[in-house]
């Protein structure tokens, strides 16, 4: 069975420690954890591995993160990955720092990247893990926020969120969305 898991966030050295960039921090560790190279190929840095007989495949579109659909889209299509197989690792600023949480479908909440996958794949009905950013900003600042890098506490507490953030993604693909929601969705 082929997983496709996606980590959300924008290329490039300026973005790389970034709130908004927690899915491909995420994806990195991982990846890290299986020694995995990332391979750049189209519309995405790609790796992939095996994990308890599931065929997982990795993806960090290079698309930026409101375009992140067009690069879904031509994967799940490639890959013939069907969408309940598809896991997207995103930011939210609803959640407090660390805090995890994976849903089988919902809205975008207004994150863009979110937005454009659900355009380009039609609809909404893909999965989700949510990492909470926090939503330390004042009104009109959210974009600086998202776009500005964790403080030196929240970097220093990183590796373990990530962690379990790792815990859940092998678990959606080996035990479902259902189970993993349980055992881990406070």
């Amino acid at each position: 069975m082929k997983y496709l898991i996606v980590g959300l966030g924008n290329i490039g050295p300026k973005y790389e420690l970034t709130r908004h960039n927690i899915g491909f921090l995420t994806l990195d560790r991982l990846a890290d954890k299986h020694d995995l190279e990332w391979d750049t190929d189209r519309l995405a840095f790609k790796a992939e591995f095996k994990y308890k007989g599931r065929q997982i495949h990795l993806i960090k579109p290079t698309t930026f993160m409101n375009l992140s659909g067009k690069s879904v889209n031509y994967w799940m299509k490639m890959l013939k990955v069907s969408k309940e197989n598809v896991l997207v690792v995103v930011d939210d600023i609803a959640l407090p720092f660390g805090k995890l949480r994976m849903r089988a479908k919902g809205s975008s909440a207004g994150h863009n990247g979110l937005k454009d996958i659900e355009a380009m794949t039609g609809g909404n009905n893909y999965a989700r893990l949510k990492f909470g950013i926090g939503d330390n900003f004042s009104k009109g600042r959210q974009v600086d926020y998202v776009l500005s890098n964790f403080e030196q506490k929240e970097f220093d507490e990183l590796p373990m969120h990530m962690d379990k953030a790792c815990d859940m993604i092998l678990s959606f693909c080996s035990i479902g969305i259902n189970r993993t929601m349980s055992q881990f969705n406070d």
